[in-house]
């Protein structure tokens, strides 16, 4: 299965809390933080929700 590299690039200071939670459940914390994940439909939507949150790359 693919992999993919999400890298937080921006604060969640002010992000909703959803936002927060959704970059929580991907491993991130602090910017700069990344975590390699597979690539799939619930991947898909959680980088929806933090779109212009992250960097995605493939692996």
């Amino acid at each position: 299965m693919e992999k993919v590299k999400v890298v937080l690039v921006k604060s969640l200071i002010a992000a909703k809390p959803a936002q927060k939670a959704t970059a929580q459940a991907l491993g991130l914390k602090k910017i700069g933080d990344c975590n390699v994940v597979a690539n799939d439909a619930a991947l898909a939507g959680q980088i929806r929700v933090i779109r212009h949150l992250v960097k995605v790359e493939t692996v």
